[in-house]
């Protein structure tokens, strides 16, 4: 192609906008648009799914919602759709969207990627004495197993559309797969193109998130407007590996360096060796530039050989919990929420002790909230009380107890009707590990039965650099000032398993060594304390003047797993935002008059 490549990216999980497509397909241009649905819980969940009906197990929004309401127009202009909706039943989801195009008598060929599934080898890898590749824990039980599947590249992806399918469908594959193979496809891009190949990566990771490139869950929030009317992101991809990212004309949000620097930073670990199936990305010289309302141009990107071997998530149950939020308001508010999760729980724990039975595994109390300014002393906080048991009927009594001590409470308690009391609901764990490439065997089913897929080989070259630079030491014989972060930086914070990294971009290059000297690793366990279980980990990527920090164990197990409010880390960037740093008073004022260095 001598033009370059318009991908729209319409979905960053399973319950995402359903009028994204619409807005991309009215943007026009576009040629192809692309779905991420898949996490660690959504594989749980439809794992669950698919043992109660062997036709579920995918992302149904994408049928009924995505496709089912456009699938003329995506017809009509051309525009092909990569989608990893399979989820752990991509068959089931190619056959419904086979039906949806012959019902709408289209002229569309679906081709449905397969061989992520390895949850049939759950006995095999029990034997072989596989452990988890960061904690060493041994292999769960296979019985408790919900779901197993490798992380699959962009390469059958490539291959099904070059087969010319109009839809791809895949289970799991690394979320920027999508976008990947669709460069690949375009560009004939060789897998010992390594930079190549990092670039589409990185433009995929960009697109993954779907708004969060655009202004959703940006530092700036009150830049982005009109949160209703946001607009979806578009990569547009040169054959040489540059690309820009935009969005619809019209629409709200923003693309700036700040949103699509967050959004680089977002879940990943150390940036010079960022783990694909396809590539081994370095983003630490990547550079973002505005070359025009709401287009920045991406480049710099570096990317070096992959490893042989698969990154596989397996599932598995562990358990029951079930928690609940209440409000309390008043004098003490805060204080009478933790007297009544504690007082509940303590009467949980006694009947249990009564029946001679295990006691909980995990309790958790979490108040937020504190004082509205409406009296000296009066707080509104929210209370929210989970536990964790083998037992599902352990947790069903923590929930009658909860729930009957509601007229022994402290005043000031409100719970908001209609929803119905809570349930215990299983604990599933997330275990990581990884195959050989050699012992999965990928195949592209077209509509007449799977075919298998030869895969590249993959070339010898140089390794991903091994050192951690660091940005100058910073140095001023002027006043200082201290400033919280925020005003000195944009930042983000994601999860992956019981681990958060929170990506930290200056706003100016020039103050990146007072952020770096101010969160060093001491400081940020500090401000982590409560939760972190690990170590701490910095970062720097020279080419966005920005850096990334890894906190390890501090999620208390990550996803549902975790009794923790936010189980995630969504929230981490924004505590690390208020933390206090030095700086020289002149670079202070210049960044507040939005001076740029």
């Amino acid at each position: 192609m001598a033009r370059a490549l318009r991908i729209g990216g319409a979905s960053g999980f399973w319950g995402e906008a359903s009028f994204a497509t619409r807005q991309l397909l009215q943007a026009g241009g576009l040629d192809f648009i692309v779905y991420d649905y898949l996490a660690e819980i959504t594989m749980s969940i439809m794992a669950r799914a698919r043992a109660k009906d062997p036709d579920a197990g995918y992302a149904t929004d994408f049928v009924t919602a995505a496709l089912q309401p456009n699938l003329a127009q995506i017809a009509r202009d051309g525009v092909r759709i990569v989608s990893n909706a399979g989820g752990v039943n991509p068959i089931a989801c190619g056959a419904a969207v086979r039906a949806l195009v012959e019902k709408a008598g289209l002229d569309l060929k679906v081709a449905v990627v397969t061989g992520d599934d390895l949850t049939a080898r759950a006995a095999e890898f029990a034997e072989h004495g596989v452990t988890e590749m960061f904690s060493g824990d041994t292999f769960p039980a296979p019985e408790t197993i919900a779901s197993i599947n490798a992380y699959l590249g962009a390469f059958p992806i490539a291959a099904a559309l070059d087969a010319g399918a109009d839809i791809v469908i895949t289970g799991r594959c690394v979320d920027s797969a999508v976008t990947l193979g669709a460069c690949i496809h375009a560009f004939g891009w060789r897998a010992d193109q390594f930079d190549l190949l990092a670039a589409g990566s990185l433009a995929g990771h960009l697109l993954e998130c779907g708004p969060q490139a655009t202004g959703g869950n940006f530092t700036d929030w009150r830049a982005a407007g009109d949160l209703a009317r946001i607009g979806y992101p578009i990569a547009e991809v040169e054959a040489d590996g540059r690309f820009a990212v935009t969005k619809p004309v019209g629409s709200t949000g923003i693309v700036s360096r700040g949103s699509v620097g967050e959004q680089m930073l977002y879940e990943i670990g150390d940036p010079r060796a960022y783990l694909l199936p396809d590539v081994t990305c370095d983003f630490s010289e990547v550079t973002l530039e505005e070359i025009a309302p709401d287009c920045v141009a991406v480049a710099g990107t570096k990317g070096y050989p992959p490893t042989d071997t698969y990154k596989v998530s397996a599932t598995y149950m562990d358990g029951y919990r079930a928690g609940q939020v209440l409000s309390f308001n008043g004098f003490e508010a805060r204080a009478k929420a933790v007297a009544y999760g504690e007082a509940a729980i303590a009467r949980a724990r006694a009947v249990l002790r009564a029946m001679n039975a295990a006691d909980y595994d995990e309790t958790s109390i979490e108040v937020f909230g504190g004082e509205t300014g409406a009296a000296p002393g009066y707080e509104e906080a929210s209370l929210k009380v989970a536990a964790r048991h083998r037992d599902a009927r352990a947790i069903g009594l923590f929930l009658k107890e909860l729930t009957g001590m509601g007229l022994a409470t402290p005043p000031g308690m409100a719970v908001f009707s209609g929803g119905g009391r809570a349930r215990p609901s299983p604990v599933v764990r997330l275990f990581s590990f990884v195959v050989g490439k050699d012992s999965v065997p990928v195949a592209v089913d077209l509509g007449e039965g799977p075919q298998p897929c030869a895969l590249p080989g993959y070339h010898d070259g140089a390794a991903a650099p091994a050192q951690r630079p660091k940005p100058e030491a910073a140095k001023s014989d002027g006043e200082m000032v201290e400033v919280p972060l925020i005003e000195l930086a944009w930042a983000r914070s994601g999860d992956k398993g019981d681990k958060a990294n929170i990506g930290v971009m200056a706003r100016d290059p020039d103050v990146l060594p007072w952020i770096w000297a101010a969160l060093d690793e001491r400081a940020v366990a500090e401000r982590f304390a409560a939760w972190l279980g690990g170590g701490v980990e910095r970062f720097y990527l020279p080419g966005s003047q920005s850096m990334n920090i890894v906190l390890h164990d501090v999620l208390g197990g990550g996803g549902v797993a975790s009794l923790r409010n936010d189980a995630q880390g969504k929230g981490y960037a924004q505590m690390l935002l208020a933390h206090p740093v030095p700086v020289p008073q002149d670079l202070a004022a210049r960044i507040a008059d939005g001076e740029e260095g």
